[in-house]
Protein backbone atom coordinates (compact mmCIF):
# COMPACT_ATOMS: atom_id res chain seq x y z
CA UNK A 1 0.00 0.00 0.00
CA UNK A 2 1.80 3.62 -1.29
CA UNK A 3 2.33 5.74 1.79
CA UNK A 4 0.20 9.08 1.75
CA UNK A 5 2.33 12.17 2.66
CA UNK A 6 1.49 13.37 6.41
CA UNK A 7 -1.37 16.22 6.31
CA UNK A 8 1.77 19.12 7.02
CA UNK A 9 3.39 17.93 4.12
CA UNK A 10 0.74 17.96 1.02
CA UNK A 11 0.12 21.74 2.94
CA UNK A 12 3.58 23.04 2.62
CA UNK A 13 3.50 21.22 -0.84
CA UNK A 14 0.15 23.85 -1.72
CA UNK A 15 1.13 26.59 -0.51
CA UNK A 16 4.72 26.16 -3.21
CA UNK A 17 2.50 25.32 -5.51
CA UNK A 18 0.09 28.59 -4.83
CA UNK A 19 3.74 30.29 -4.19
CA UNK A 20 4.92 29.72 -7.61
CA UNK A 21 1.89 29.88 -9.20
CA UNK A 22 1.51 33.69 -7.96
CA UNK A 23 5.63 34.08 -9.21
CA UNK A 24 4.46 32.97 -13.04
CA UNK A 25 1.54 35.00 -13.00
CA UNK A 26 3.17 37.92 -11.99
CA UNK A 27 5.89 37.51 -14.37
CA UNK A 28 3.82 36.67 -16.91
CA UNK A 29 2.24 39.96 -16.62
CA UNK A 30 5.43 42.06 -16.28
CA UNK A 31 6.70 40.56 -18.96
CA UNK A 32 3.34 41.89 -21.27
CA UNK A 33 3.94 45.13 -20.11
CA UNK A 34 7.38 45.12 -21.00
CA UNK A 35 6.94 43.91 -24.45
CA UNK A 36 8.54 40.49 -23.50
CA UNK A 37 6.45 38.65 -25.63
CA UNK A 38 8.41 35.16 -25.71
CA UNK A 39 8.95 35.40 -21.70
CA UNK A 40 5.64 35.62 -21.51
CA UNK A 41 4.75 33.17 -23.56
CA UNK A 42 6.82 30.88 -21.27
CA UNK A 43 5.77 32.01 -17.93
CA UNK A 44 1.84 31.64 -18.77
CA UNK A 45 2.00 28.54 -20.67
CA UNK A 46 3.70 26.86 -17.49
CA UNK A 47 0.97 28.10 -15.40
CA UNK A 48 -1.65 26.53 -17.91
CA UNK A 49 -0.04 23.13 -17.92
CA UNK A 50 -0.28 23.41 -13.96
CA UNK A 51 -3.37 24.41 -14.02
CA UNK A 52 -5.25 26.29 -16.69
CA UNK A 53 -7.04 29.16 -15.31
CA UNK A 54 -8.64 31.83 -17.05
CA UNK A 55 -6.16 34.09 -15.71
CA UNK A 56 -3.29 32.33 -17.52
CA UNK A 57 -5.32 31.30 -20.72
CA UNK A 58 -5.90 35.29 -21.11
CA UNK A 59 -2.27 36.11 -20.81
CA UNK A 60 -1.21 33.42 -22.85
CA UNK A 61 -3.56 34.13 -25.50
CA UNK A 62 -2.22 37.88 -25.49
CA UNK A 63 1.46 36.78 -25.81
CA UNK A 64 0.68 34.06 -28.60
CA UNK A 65 -1.26 37.12 -30.66
CA UNK A 66 1.66 39.78 -30.03
CA UNK A 67 3.69 36.87 -31.62
CA UNK A 68 1.62 36.31 -34.80
CA UNK A 69 0.02 33.39 -33.86
CA UNK A 70 -3.44 34.14 -33.85
CA UNK A 71 -5.18 30.48 -34.18
CA UNK A 72 -3.35 29.75 -30.88
CA UNK A 73 -4.15 33.20 -29.46
CA UNK A 74 -8.26 32.85 -30.30
CA UNK A 75 -7.69 29.07 -28.68
CA UNK A 76 -6.70 30.40 -25.38
CA UNK A 77 -9.00 33.25 -25.30
CA UNK A 78 -11.70 30.45 -26.07
CA UNK A 79 -10.66 28.79 -23.39
CA UNK A 80 -10.49 31.98 -21.09
CA UNK A 81 -13.95 32.96 -21.85
CA UNK A 82 -15.81 30.07 -21.08
CA UNK A 83 -14.06 29.98 -17.54
CA UNK A 84 -14.36 34.21 -16.95
CA UNK A 85 -18.41 33.64 -17.68
CA UNK A 86 -18.61 31.71 -14.79
CA UNK A 87 -16.19 32.63 -12.52
CA UNK A 88 -15.89 36.64 -12.86
CA UNK A 89 -18.74 37.71 -15.73
CA UNK A 90 -17.12 41.34 -16.15
CA UNK A 91 -13.76 39.78 -17.21
CA UNK A 92 -16.29 37.69 -19.55
CA UNK A 93 -17.67 41.10 -21.33
CA UNK A 94 -14.15 42.06 -21.94
CA UNK A 95 -12.79 38.88 -23.71
CA UNK A 96 -16.02 38.78 -25.28
CA UNK A 97 -15.19 42.56 -26.44
CA UNK A 98 -11.89 41.83 -27.73
CA UNK A 99 -13.11 38.53 -29.44
CA UNK A 100 -15.86 40.72 -31.53
CA UNK A 101 -13.29 43.34 -32.77
CA UNK A 102 -10.52 40.42 -33.49
CA UNK A 103 -13.27 38.34 -35.68
CA UNK A 104 -13.84 41.65 -37.85
CA UNK A 105 -9.81 42.31 -38.02
CA UNK A 106 -8.13 39.18 -37.97
CA UNK A 107 -11.02 36.84 -39.63
CA UNK A 108 -13.40 38.93 -41.39
CA UNK A 109 -16.28 36.89 -39.81
CA UNK A 110 -19.10 39.65 -38.94
CA UNK A 111 -21.58 36.56 -38.16
CA UNK A 112 -19.15 35.35 -35.63
CA UNK A 113 -18.40 38.87 -34.16
CA UNK A 114 -21.78 40.35 -33.96
CA UNK A 115 -22.40 36.83 -31.87
CA UNK A 116 -19.69 38.06 -29.63
CA UNK A 117 -20.63 41.79 -29.62
CA UNK A 118 -24.30 40.32 -28.67
CA UNK A 119 -23.03 38.47 -25.00
CA UNK A 120 -20.80 41.16 -24.10
CA UNK A 121 -23.81 43.25 -24.07
CA UNK A 122 -26.36 40.51 -22.86
CA UNK A 123 -23.18 39.99 -19.64
CA UNK A 124 -23.33 43.85 -19.17
CA UNK A 125 -26.64 44.06 -18.75
CA UNK A 126 -26.94 43.05 -15.12
CA UNK A 127 -23.98 44.06 -13.85
CA UNK A 128 -24.54 47.66 -13.88
CA UNK A 129 -21.12 48.81 -14.73
CA UNK A 130 -21.81 51.79 -16.60
CA UNK A 131 -17.96 51.31 -18.42
CA UNK A 132 -18.45 47.61 -19.53
CA UNK A 133 -21.94 48.57 -21.15
CA UNK A 134 -19.79 51.28 -22.91
CA UNK A 135 -17.08 48.55 -24.17
CA UNK A 136 -20.39 46.38 -25.43
CA UNK A 137 -21.59 49.18 -27.37
CA UNK A 138 -18.41 49.81 -28.91
CA UNK A 139 -17.91 46.22 -30.01
CA UNK A 140 -21.78 46.37 -31.44
CA UNK A 141 -20.91 49.93 -33.10
CA UNK A 142 -18.14 47.89 -35.22
CA UNK A 143 -20.59 45.12 -36.20
CA UNK A 144 -23.40 47.80 -37.68
CA UNK A 145 -23.69 47.60 -41.36
CA UNK A 146 -25.98 50.88 -40.91
CA UNK A 147 -23.33 53.51 -39.72
CA UNK A 148 -26.27 55.76 -38.46
CA UNK A 149 -26.72 53.69 -35.95
CA UNK A 150 -22.85 52.97 -35.26
CA UNK A 151 -22.36 56.24 -34.99
CA UNK A 152 -25.22 56.48 -31.83
CA UNK A 153 -23.57 53.52 -30.09
CA UNK A 154 -19.93 55.35 -30.75
CA UNK A 155 -21.09 58.13 -29.07
CA UNK A 156 -22.95 56.61 -26.12
CA UNK A 157 -19.77 54.87 -25.20
CA UNK A 158 -17.95 58.09 -25.73
CA UNK A 159 -20.14 59.80 -23.41
CA UNK A 160 -19.94 57.24 -20.86
CA UNK A 161 -15.91 57.11 -21.00
CA UNK A 162 -15.44 60.92 -20.45
CA UNK A 163 -17.79 60.84 -17.53
CA UNK A 164 -15.79 57.49 -16.27
CA UNK A 165 -12.45 59.10 -16.85
CA UNK A 166 -11.27 55.74 -18.33
CA UNK A 167 -8.93 57.08 -21.06
CA UNK A 168 -8.74 53.76 -22.71
CA UNK A 169 -12.56 53.56 -23.74
CA UNK A 170 -12.65 57.39 -24.55
CA UNK A 171 -9.73 57.13 -26.89
CA UNK A 172 -11.15 53.99 -28.69
CA UNK A 173 -14.65 55.12 -29.00
CA UNK A 174 -13.43 58.43 -30.13
CA UNK A 175 -11.32 56.28 -33.10
CA UNK A 176 -14.28 54.55 -33.82
CA UNK A 177 -16.69 57.66 -33.85
CA UNK A 178 -13.82 58.97 -36.79
CA UNK A 179 -14.07 55.78 -38.77
CA UNK A 180 -18.21 55.65 -38.54
CA UNK A 181 -18.07 59.79 -39.26
CA UNK A 182 -16.37 58.72 -42.60
CA UNK A 183 -18.44 56.33 -43.50
CA UNK A 184 -21.32 58.70 -43.09
CA UNK A 185 -19.51 61.10 -45.98
CA UNK A 186 -17.92 63.81 -43.06
CA UNK A 187 -14.27 62.54 -44.06
CA UNK A 188 -12.54 65.58 -42.58
CA UNK A 189 -14.53 65.33 -39.09
CA UNK A 190 -14.28 61.89 -39.03
CA UNK A 191 -10.33 62.31 -40.16
CA UNK A 192 -9.63 64.63 -37.19
CA UNK A 193 -11.39 62.74 -34.63
CA UNK A 194 -9.20 59.59 -35.69
CA UNK A 195 -5.60 61.89 -35.59
CA UNK A 196 -6.91 62.68 -31.89
CA UNK A 197 -7.75 59.52 -30.77
CA UNK A 198 -4.22 58.34 -31.65
CA UNK A 199 -2.27 61.32 -30.90
CA UNK A 200 -4.11 60.06 -27.52
CA UNK A 201 -2.67 56.86 -27.25
CA UNK A 202 0.60 57.44 -28.37
CA UNK A 203 0.92 60.00 -25.90
CA UNK A 204 0.62 57.45 -23.20
CA UNK A 205 -2.89 58.68 -21.91
CA UNK A 206 -4.47 54.91 -22.31
CA UNK A 207 -3.20 52.37 -19.75
CA UNK A 208 -3.80 49.41 -22.61
CA UNK A 209 -1.52 48.73 -25.76
CA UNK A 210 -3.91 47.30 -26.99
CA UNK A 211 -5.07 51.37 -27.40
CA UNK A 212 -2.54 52.05 -29.64
CA UNK A 213 -3.52 49.22 -31.86
CA UNK A 214 -6.88 49.41 -32.18
CA UNK A 215 -6.75 53.47 -33.19
CA UNK A 216 -3.64 53.15 -35.35
CA UNK A 217 -5.33 50.27 -37.40
CA UNK A 218 -8.58 52.11 -37.65
CA UNK A 219 -6.79 55.38 -38.85
CA UNK A 220 -4.99 53.04 -41.30
CA UNK A 221 -7.76 51.54 -42.96
CA UNK A 222 -10.21 54.42 -42.53
CA UNK A 223 -6.96 56.58 -44.96
CA UNK A 224 -6.30 53.75 -47.31
CA UNK A 225 -9.73 53.67 -48.46
CA UNK A 226 -9.72 57.74 -48.69
CA UNK A 227 -6.28 57.54 -50.50
CA UNK A 228 -4.70 59.39 -47.97
CA UNK A 229 -1.22 57.91 -48.22
CA UNK A 230 0.64 61.01 -46.72
CA UNK A 231 -1.43 60.83 -43.30
CA UNK A 232 -0.30 57.03 -42.56
CA UNK A 233 3.41 57.73 -43.81
CA UNK A 234 3.57 60.93 -41.18
CA UNK A 235 1.31 58.69 -38.07
CA UNK A 236 3.98 55.26 -39.15
CA UNK A 237 6.74 57.94 -38.57
CA UNK A 238 4.90 58.40 -35.36
CA UNK A 239 4.58 54.94 -34.58
CA UNK A 240 8.76 54.15 -34.70
CA UNK A 241 9.16 54.27 -30.63
CA UNK A 242 6.80 52.11 -30.34
CA UNK A 243 6.96 49.54 -32.76
CA UNK A 244 11.17 49.55 -31.77
CA UNK A 245 9.63 48.08 -28.45
CA UNK A 246 6.83 46.49 -28.97
CA UNK A 247 6.91 45.19 -32.68
CA UNK A 248 4.05 46.02 -35.21
CA UNK A 249 1.15 47.49 -33.84
CA UNK A 250 -0.59 46.22 -37.52
CA UNK A 251 -1.38 42.65 -36.24
CA UNK A 252 -4.83 42.44 -37.83
CA UNK A 253 -4.44 40.72 -41.05
CA UNK A 254 -6.53 43.31 -42.85
CA UNK A 255 -4.33 46.27 -41.04
CA UNK A 256 -1.17 45.16 -42.13
CA UNK A 257 -2.79 44.77 -45.49
CA UNK A 258 -3.27 48.41 -45.63
CA UNK A 259 0.06 49.34 -44.49
CA UNK A 260 1.21 47.14 -47.07
CA UNK A 261 -1.17 48.84 -49.19
CA UNK A 262 0.39 52.25 -48.95
CA UNK A 263 4.09 51.21 -48.55
CA UNK A 264 3.21 50.03 -52.60
CA UNK A 265 1.88 53.56 -53.03
CA UNK A 266 4.13 55.79 -51.69
CA UNK A 267 7.09 53.58 -53.14
CA UNK A 268 8.90 51.32 -50.73
CA UNK A 269 8.37 48.34 -51.93
CA UNK A 270 11.06 46.40 -50.12
CA UNK A 271 8.79 47.14 -46.95
CA UNK A 272 6.10 46.48 -48.83
CA UNK A 273 6.79 43.14 -49.73
CA UNK A 274 7.27 42.18 -46.18
CA UNK A 275 4.46 43.61 -45.22
CA UNK A 276 2.01 41.93 -47.56
CA UNK A 277 3.49 38.45 -47.32
CA UNK A 278 2.90 38.91 -43.02
CA UNK A 279 -0.53 39.89 -44.26
CA UNK A 280 -1.32 37.32 -46.23
CA UNK A 281 0.59 34.67 -43.63
CA UNK A 282 -2.22 36.17 -41.37
CA UNK A 283 -5.09 36.19 -43.39
CA UNK A 284 -4.51 32.23 -43.92
CA UNK A 285 -6.94 31.73 -41.20
CA UNK A 286 -9.09 34.37 -42.26
CA UNK A 287 -12.31 34.69 -44.32
CA UNK A 288 -12.08 35.12 -47.97
CA UNK A 289 -12.72 38.58 -47.73
CA UNK A 290 -9.56 39.74 -45.94
CA UNK A 291 -7.55 36.89 -47.65
CA UNK A 292 -8.70 38.57 -50.92
CA UNK A 293 -7.97 42.52 -49.87
CA UNK A 294 -4.10 40.71 -49.38
CA UNK A 295 -3.83 38.85 -52.80
CA UNK A 296 -5.53 42.35 -53.99
CA UNK A 297 -3.01 44.57 -52.82
CA UNK A 298 -0.31 42.28 -53.17
CA UNK A 299 -1.16 41.46 -56.80
CA UNK A 300 -1.22 45.09 -57.44
CA UNK A 301 2.85 45.59 -56.30
CA UNK A 302 3.15 42.57 -58.97
CA UNK A 303 1.37 44.46 -61.17
CA UNK A 304 3.42 47.87 -60.90
CA UNK A 305 6.75 45.27 -61.11
CA UNK A 306 5.63 44.16 -64.29
CA UNK A 307 4.48 40.61 -63.08
CA UNK A 308 1.38 40.36 -64.97
CA UNK A 309 0.97 36.97 -64.73
CA UNK A 310 2.03 36.02 -61.05
CA UNK A 311 -0.63 39.04 -60.22
CA UNK A 312 -3.34 36.92 -61.87
CA UNK A 313 -2.30 34.17 -59.99
CA UNK A 314 -2.67 35.11 -56.68
CA UNK A 315 -6.39 36.75 -57.81
CA UNK A 316 -7.31 33.27 -58.99
CA UNK A 317 -10.58 32.64 -56.37
CA UNK A 318 -11.58 36.05 -55.11
CA UNK A 319 -12.82 37.47 -58.87
CA UNK A 320 -16.21 39.05 -57.48
CA UNK A 321 -14.49 40.35 -54.24
CA UNK A 322 -14.93 44.44 -54.70
CA UNK A 323 -11.23 45.52 -53.40
CA UNK A 324 -10.34 42.47 -56.04
CA UNK A 325 -12.22 43.87 -59.31
CA UNK A 326 -10.05 46.88 -60.39
CA UNK A 327 -6.78 44.84 -59.67
CA UNK A 328 -8.28 42.22 -61.91
CA UNK A 329 -9.04 44.19 -64.49
CA UNK A 330 -5.60 46.54 -64.77
CA UNK A 331 -4.30 42.39 -64.47
CA UNK A 332 -5.74 41.85 -68.11
CA UNK A 333 -5.15 45.87 -69.19
CA UNK A 334 -1.73 45.19 -68.40
CA UNK A 335 -1.56 41.68 -70.26
CA UNK A 336 -3.33 43.09 -73.34
CA UNK A 337 -6.30 41.88 -72.92
CA UNK A 338 -8.29 44.98 -73.80
CA UNK A 339 -11.73 43.63 -74.72
CA UNK A 340 -11.66 40.65 -71.89
CA UNK A 341 -10.65 44.16 -69.68
CA UNK A 342 -13.72 46.39 -70.94
CA UNK A 343 -15.70 43.19 -70.59
CA UNK A 344 -15.01 42.33 -67.06
CA UNK A 345 -15.31 46.27 -66.14
CA UNK A 346 -18.75 46.81 -67.76
CA UNK A 347 -19.98 43.74 -65.68
CA UNK A 348 -18.73 45.03 -62.07
CA UNK A 349 -19.34 48.60 -62.48
CA UNK A 350 -23.03 48.55 -60.94
CA UNK A 351 -21.80 47.03 -57.81
CA UNK A 352 -19.00 49.31 -57.52
CA UNK A 353 -18.22 52.45 -55.77
CA UNK A 354 -15.68 55.03 -54.62
CA UNK A 355 -12.13 54.56 -55.34
CA UNK A 356 -13.16 50.99 -56.79
CA UNK A 357 -15.19 52.38 -59.52
CA UNK A 358 -12.79 55.06 -59.97
CA UNK A 359 -10.20 52.38 -61.19
CA UNK A 360 -12.21 50.70 -63.11
CA UNK A 361 -13.55 53.21 -64.97
CA UNK A 362 -9.66 54.41 -65.84
CA UNK A 363 -8.42 51.13 -66.35
CA UNK A 364 -11.92 51.44 -69.36
CA UNK A 365 -10.78 54.36 -70.27
CA UNK A 366 -7.19 53.26 -70.83
CA UNK A 367 -8.48 49.98 -73.02
CA UNK A 368 -9.61 52.62 -75.03
CA UNK A 369 -6.50 54.53 -75.43
CA UNK A 370 -5.14 50.76 -75.95
CA UNK A 371 -7.67 50.39 -79.36
CA UNK A 372 -7.74 53.83 -80.78
CA UNK A 373 -10.52 55.09 -78.79
CA UNK A 374 -10.10 58.35 -78.11
CA UNK A 375 -13.88 59.55 -77.23
CA UNK A 376 -14.38 56.86 -75.23
CA UNK A 377 -11.71 57.35 -73.04
CA UNK A 378 -12.75 61.38 -72.90
CA UNK A 379 -16.43 59.70 -71.87
CA UNK A 380 -14.66 57.80 -68.76
CA UNK A 381 -12.04 60.24 -67.95
CA UNK A 382 -15.60 62.83 -67.48
CA UNK A 383 -17.42 60.44 -65.52
CA UNK A 384 -14.02 59.66 -62.96
CA UNK A 385 -14.26 64.16 -62.66
CA UNK A 386 -17.52 63.66 -61.89
CA UNK A 387 -16.88 61.24 -59.44
CA UNK A 388 -13.92 63.14 -57.64
CA UNK A 389 -16.19 66.36 -57.35
CA UNK A 390 -18.45 64.09 -55.42
CA UNK A 391 -16.29 62.03 -53.36
CA UNK A 392 -13.99 64.97 -52.72
CA UNK A 393 -11.17 63.19 -53.86
CA UNK A 394 -7.63 64.30 -55.27
CA UNK A 395 -6.84 60.77 -56.23
CA UNK A 396 -9.73 60.35 -58.33
CA UNK A 397 -9.71 64.09 -59.70
CA UNK A 398 -5.84 63.39 -60.31
CA UNK A 399 -6.83 60.14 -62.54
CA UNK A 400 -9.89 62.28 -64.17
CA UNK A 401 -7.08 64.65 -65.27
CA UNK A 402 -4.74 62.12 -66.50
CA UNK A 403 -7.29 59.82 -68.32
CA UNK A 404 -8.45 63.06 -69.88
CA UNK A 405 -4.87 64.78 -70.49
CA UNK A 406 -3.77 61.32 -72.11
CA UNK A 407 -7.07 61.34 -74.44
CA UNK A 408 -7.15 64.90 -75.81
CA UNK A 409 -2.95 65.60 -75.17
CA UNK A 410 -3.83 68.80 -72.85
CA UNK A 411 -0.67 69.08 -71.14
CA UNK A 412 -2.62 71.04 -68.79
CA UNK A 413 -4.61 68.61 -67.35
CA UNK A 414 -1.12 66.06 -67.27
CA UNK A 415 0.54 69.08 -65.57
CA UNK A 416 -2.29 69.63 -62.79
CA UNK A 417 -2.49 65.56 -62.32
CA UNK A 418 1.43 65.55 -62.00
CA UNK A 419 0.77 68.48 -59.10
CA UNK A 420 -1.82 66.13 -57.50
CA UNK A 421 -0.36 63.00 -57.80
CA UNK A 422 3.05 64.32 -56.26
CA UNK A 423 0.94 65.94 -53.32
CA UNK A 424 -0.43 62.45 -52.37
CA UNK A 425 3.30 61.43 -52.51
CA UNK A 426 2.63 58.35 -54.92
CA UNK A 427 6.15 58.42 -56.91
CA UNK A 428 4.88 55.90 -59.79
CA UNK A 429 1.86 57.66 -60.70
CA UNK A 430 3.82 60.51 -60.95
CA UNK A 431 6.55 58.95 -63.29
CA UNK A 432 3.41 57.69 -65.28
CA UNK A 433 2.19 61.02 -65.45
CA UNK A 434 5.23 62.79 -66.45
CA UNK A 435 5.89 60.00 -69.63
CA UNK A 436 2.10 60.92 -70.85
CA UNK A 437 3.03 64.18 -70.58
CA UNK A 438 6.44 63.29 -72.58
CA UNK A 439 4.58 61.74 -75.32
CA UNK A 440 1.88 64.69 -75.36
CA UNK A 441 4.72 66.99 -75.22
CA UNK A 442 7.23 65.42 -78.11
CA UNK A 443 5.73 67.17 -81.10
CA UNK A 444 6.20 70.56 -80.38
CA UNK A 445 8.52 70.59 -77.93
CA UNK A 446 11.24 67.44 -78.30
CA UNK A 447 13.23 68.74 -75.23
CA UNK A 448 11.14 68.88 -72.77
CA UNK A 449 9.70 65.82 -74.10
CA UNK A 450 12.60 64.04 -73.57
CA UNK A 451 13.55 65.23 -69.91
CA UNK A 452 9.91 64.44 -68.23
CA UNK A 453 10.81 60.77 -70.17
CA UNK A 454 14.37 60.99 -68.49
CA UNK A 455 12.84 61.96 -65.26
CA UNK A 456 9.96 59.10 -65.61
CA UNK A 457 12.77 56.62 -66.68
CA UNK A 458 15.07 57.13 -63.32
CA UNK A 459 12.02 57.00 -61.49
CA UNK A 460 10.59 53.52 -62.63
CA UNK A 461 14.45 51.76 -61.98
CA UNK A 462 14.71 53.25 -58.79
CA UNK A 463 11.07 51.63 -57.87
CA UNK A 464 11.84 48.45 -60.05
CA UNK A 465 8.81 48.69 -62.09
CA UNK A 466 9.94 47.28 -64.93
CA UNK A 467 7.41 46.83 -67.78
CA UNK A 468 7.26 51.07 -67.45
CA UNK A 469 11.02 50.95 -67.57
CA UNK A 470 11.11 49.07 -70.48
CA UNK A 471 8.46 51.37 -72.18
CA UNK A 472 9.70 54.55 -71.27
CA UNK A 473 13.21 53.16 -72.23
CA UNK A 474 11.38 51.95 -75.94
CA UNK A 475 10.11 55.60 -76.20
CA UNK A 476 13.35 57.47 -75.61
CA UNK A 477 15.27 55.42 -78.26
CA UNK A 478 12.76 56.02 -80.80
CA UNK A 479 13.22 60.01 -79.75
CA UNK A 480 16.98 59.39 -80.76
CA UNK A 481 18.10 59.39 -77.46
CA UNK A 482 20.17 56.67 -75.85
CA UNK A 483 18.67 54.67 -72.98
CA UNK A 484 19.99 51.73 -71.91
CA UNK A 485 18.06 49.56 -68.84
CA UNK A 486 20.30 49.75 -65.60
CA UNK A 487 17.77 47.01 -64.05
CA UNK A 488 15.35 46.59 -61.36
CA UNK A 489 15.83 48.18 -57.85
CA UNK A 490 16.61 45.24 -55.52
CA UNK A 491 18.90 43.71 -58.04
CA UNK A 492 22.17 44.30 -55.46
CA UNK A 493 23.18 47.52 -56.91
CA UNK A 494 22.92 50.98 -56.31
CA UNK A 495 20.88 53.45 -58.78
CA UNK A 496 22.67 56.35 -60.49
CA UNK A 497 20.64 58.56 -58.22
CA UNK A 498 21.56 56.72 -55.00
CA UNK A 499 25.16 56.75 -56.06
CA UNK A 500 24.42 60.78 -55.79
CA UNK A 501 22.38 60.61 -52.79
CA UNK A 502 25.13 58.45 -51.15
CA UNK A 503 27.88 60.70 -51.90
CA UNK A 504 26.07 63.80 -50.50
CA UNK A 505 25.20 61.40 -47.29
CA UNK A 506 29.32 61.27 -47.10
CA UNK A 507 29.74 64.92 -47.36
CA UNK A 508 27.15 65.37 -43.93
CA UNK A 509 24.27 67.13 -46.00
CA UNK A 510 21.30 66.55 -44.66
CA UNK A 511 18.33 65.67 -46.39
CA UNK A 512 16.87 68.94 -47.14
CA UNK A 513 19.86 70.38 -48.80
CA UNK A 514 20.24 66.72 -50.95
CA UNK A 515 16.47 67.56 -51.95
CA UNK A 516 17.69 71.12 -53.12
CA UNK A 517 21.07 69.76 -54.36
CA UNK A 518 19.07 67.06 -57.10
CA UNK A 519 16.22 68.93 -57.32
CA UNK A 520 14.04 66.11 -56.15
CA UNK A 521 11.33 66.50 -52.56
CA UNK A 522 12.58 65.46 -49.65
CA UNK A 523 10.15 62.42 -49.23
CA UNK A 524 12.29 61.28 -52.40
CA UNK A 525 15.34 61.53 -50.98
CA UNK A 526 14.31 59.68 -47.66
CA UNK A 527 13.01 56.87 -50.31
CA UNK A 528 16.43 56.66 -51.74
CA UNK A 529 18.52 56.95 -48.22
CA UNK A 530 16.58 54.07 -46.83
CA UNK A 531 16.70 51.70 -49.94
CA UNK A 532 20.49 52.49 -50.06
CA UNK A 533 21.23 51.78 -46.53
CA UNK A 534 19.20 48.65 -47.19
CA UNK A 535 20.73 47.46 -50.38
CA UNK A 536 24.06 48.14 -48.51
CA UNK A 537 23.59 45.94 -45.16
CA UNK A 538 23.90 49.84 -43.83
CA UNK A 539 21.91 50.86 -40.27
CA UNK A 540 22.43 54.88 -40.12
CA UNK A 541 24.15 57.91 -41.80
CA UNK A 542 26.98 57.52 -40.25
CA UNK A 543 27.70 54.12 -41.37
CA UNK A 544 26.95 55.44 -45.05
CA UNK A 545 29.80 58.01 -44.63
CA UNK A 546 31.99 55.51 -43.74
CA UNK A 547 31.46 53.06 -46.26
CA UNK A 548 31.96 55.92 -49.06
CA UNK A 549 34.98 56.91 -47.15
CA UNK A 550 36.74 53.23 -47.04
CA UNK A 551 35.38 52.42 -50.93
CA UNK A 552 37.58 55.78 -51.90
CA UNK A 553 40.60 54.75 -50.15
Amino acid sequence: MTQQPAPAARCNEYRRNVVEASALLAAGGTALAGGEWVLARDAFGELVERDATAESLFGLGTAYWWLGDVREAFSCWERAYAVFSRTDPAQAVQVAVGLCLLYVANVGNRVVARGWAARAVRLAEPLGEPVLTAWALLAKADTEDDPAKAALAAEEAHRIALVAGDHDLELCALSMRGSVLIDLGQVEAGTALLDEALTGALGGEGASLDTVVFTSCLLMQCCVRGADFSRVVHWTRSLDDFIARYGCPYLHAACRASYGAVLVSTGDWARAEVELAAAADLAKESLPAVRAEAAAYLADLRLAQGRVGEAQRLLEGFEDHLVVRPVLAAAYLAAGEFSTAVSYVQRQLSSSAGLEEARLREVAGEACLAVGDADGAVAEGRRLTELGDSADSGLITARAERLLGRATGATSLLTSAHARFSQLEMPLEVARTRMALAIALAAEHPEPAVSEARLALAVFEDLGASGDADRSAKWLRSAGVAAARVGPKGAGVLTKREQAVLQLLAEGLPNPEIAERLYISRRTVEHHVASLLSKLGLRNRTEAAAFVLHDQK
